[in-house]
C-alpha cells in the first residue's frame, strides 16, 4: 500500500486533491475544523505529503497545528501566497500555483496548466495529472515567486476590477485594458515591497494576459473580492504606496452598497 496523504480542509480545492491522491492508490485522511493533525499523528501514520488547502485566512492556524515532525512534507496551494507566508515558519514546503477552478456544483476546470516547486513536486504532479489537471516543474525558487505573483496579480486584477466593471476576465481585457492595467500596477508594487525587490512588470502582466486568454469567460468578481480590495489597502498603506485606483475604485463601491 502506498504512503497516506494528509489533507488539510476538504473544500473544494481540498476535495479535487483527495480524488487526486485515491486515484493514484494513496489511502487520504482529512483534517478539518474540529480535527487535530496531532491526533492523526498519534495513531502513527506516517504521510507522503500534507496538503494544506484551507483558505487564505486559516492558513496560519492551520500551519501551527500541524506536528512539525511532518513540516519537510507540507504542501501549499493558497491564494495570494508568497514566501514570507512560510519562512515565518521555518518552512521549504512544496508549493503550487493552481490553476484550475473548482466551484460546486461543477467540477474542476483548467484555466492554464498549474505549477508545482518543492521536494513533493513529483508526487503533486502525478496526482494531478490523474485527473487530467496539466501540471508542470518549476526549476527555481526564482521562477516559483514569478509564478505566484503572476497568480496574485491575476486574482487581485481580476477582483478588484470586478467591482467596478463586472463582467469576465475576457471583457475586461477586450474593454476595459486601461483600468486593468493601472490596477495591475498598484498590485505589482504592493507585490514588490511584500518580496523586497522589483521584478519585470511587463513580463508579469503578459503572464496574466496569457491566463485571461486560457480561459476568456471566467467571471471577474469573486465572492472576495471586497476583502481582497480591503487587504491590499491595508498593504499600500502600511507601505506608503498612494494606490490612487485602489482608493478610487473602494470610495466608489462603498458608495454604491
Amino acid at each position: 500500500m502506498k504512503q497516506p496523504v494528509i489533507i488539510v480542509g476538504v473544500g473544494e480545492i481540498g476535495g479535487v486533491f483527495a480524488r487526486a491522491f485515491l486515484s493514484c492508490g494513496h489511502p487520504v485522511y482529512p483534517v478539518n475544523r474540529g480535527t487535530k493533525a496531532q491526533r492523526i499523528k498519534d495513531h502513527g501514520i506516517n504521510p507522503a505529503a500534507v496538503v494544506v488547502a484551507v483558505a487564505e485566512k486559516d492558513l496560519e492556524a492551520a500551519l501551527n497545528d500541524i506536528p512539525d515532525a511532518w513540516n519537510d512534507r507540507i504542501v501549499l496551494v493558497q491564494n495570494e501566497l508568497l514566501p514570507c507566508d512560510w519562512k515565518a515558519y521555518d518552512l521549504s514546503p512544496t508549493v503550487m500555483s493552481i490553476w484550475f477552478e473548482k466551484k460546486y456544483p461543477k467540477d474542476y476546470k483548467p484555466i492554464i496548466p498549474s505549477v508545482v516547486f518543492g521536494p513533493q513536486a513529483g508526487l503533486v504532479k502525478t496526482a494531478m495529472e490523474a485527473l487530467g489537471i496539466e501540471t508542470r516543474f518549476l526549476p527555481s525558487e526564482e521562477q516559483l515567486l514569478e509564478e505566484l505573483i503572476t497568480k496574485n496579480l491575476y486574482i487581485l486584477t481580476t477582483n478588484i476590477c470586478g467591482l467596478e466593471v463586472g463582467g469576465t476576465v475576457g471583457e475586461l481585457w477586450e474593454k476595459h485594458q486601461d483600468l486593468a492595467k493601472e490596477v495591475a500596477q498598484e498590485v505589482l508594487a504592493i507585490q514588490f515591497r511584500l518580496v523586497e525587490k522589483e521584478m519585470d512588470r511587463g513580463s508579469l502582466i503578459d503572464g496574466m494576459a496569457r491566463a485571461f486568454a486560457g480561459d476568456p469567460e471566467h467571471k471577474c468578481m469573486g465572492r472576495s473580492a471586497h476583502a481582497r480590495l480591503d487587504r491590499a489597502l491595508i498593504l499600500a498603506d502600511k507601505f506608503g504606496l498612494p494606490a490612487e485606483k485602489l482608493r478610487y475604485i473602494k470610495q466608489k463601491t462603498r458608495s454604491d452598497r
